[in-house]
């Protein structure tokens, strides 16, 4: 079985997903699966994430599913137990990065600053979430803080304001290995039930990844 992490590598984007209600669950699994988009982050954010996780584990399971914004040990517990494949961070939490070892979670820390940095690699990490990536300072912001930590093959997911426009500029630096999209699926977009909106951004974002990577 591929790595989790490693698959994200290949996909090269991950929809990062706030989802209000478990019934639109399926309708997203299967707007990304008919675009070639077969991942996402579905965060912590509201109260239907655990359950639209156990939703797509049963009923979607080529859908590979990560928890986002696990913020404490319990809520790593309860993505592991709604069957979350990896998880993600928008900060560093020592207690969290070990929650998730112990769980065998494959976990993707945020990170913005140097010390961020050293203080997850301390902890065994390797794959990084770089948040809020454009806020931070974009692409030279990440390149310049993570110079100082080539030699330990380090790689980074940068989200947060990266958009459909900026995702070229990103993938440039070889510490990318894939990026973080909230403009794919909105909250809007999922009220009003428009899963073909959805469906043709995970395509041409899909589309774009394979056009900078050939």
């Amino acid at each position: 079985m591929t790595d989790p992490l490693e698959r994200i590598a290949e996909i090269g984007v991950v929809p990062v997903i706030a989802i209000d209600s478990v019934d639109h669950a399926l309708p997203l699994a299967d707007a990304l699966l008919e675009a070639g988009l077969p991942t996402a982050e579905i965060t912590f954010r509201t109260h239907a994430a655990a359950d639209v996780l156990a939703r797509l584990r049963d009923a979607r399971p080529e859908l590979l599913i990560g928890a986002g914004t696990l913020l404490s040990p319990a809520q790593v517990r309860q993505a592991v137990g709604a069957g979350a494949a990896y998880g993600l961070a928008p900060g560093y939490d020592p207690a969290v990065v070990d929650a998730a070892a112990q769980t065998g979670l494959p976990f993707i820390p945020g990170v913005m600053t140097p010390s961020d940095i050293t203080l997850a690699t301390a902890r065994g990490c390797r794959l990084m979430k770089f948040f809020p990536a454009t806020a931070a300072g974009g692409p030279s912001m990440l390149q310049n803080i993570a110079a100082p930590f080539a030699h330990l093959g380090l790689s980074f997911i940068p989200t947060g304001g990266v958009k459909m426009e900026t995702v070229g500029d990103w993938l440039a630096l070889p510490e990318i290995v894939a990026v973080g999209g909230t403009w794919i699926a909105t909250a809007r977009q999922m009220a009003e039930g428009d899963w073909a909106g959805i469906r043709d951004r995970a395509r041409a974002a899909v589309e774009r990844v394979k056009e900078l990577r050939r």
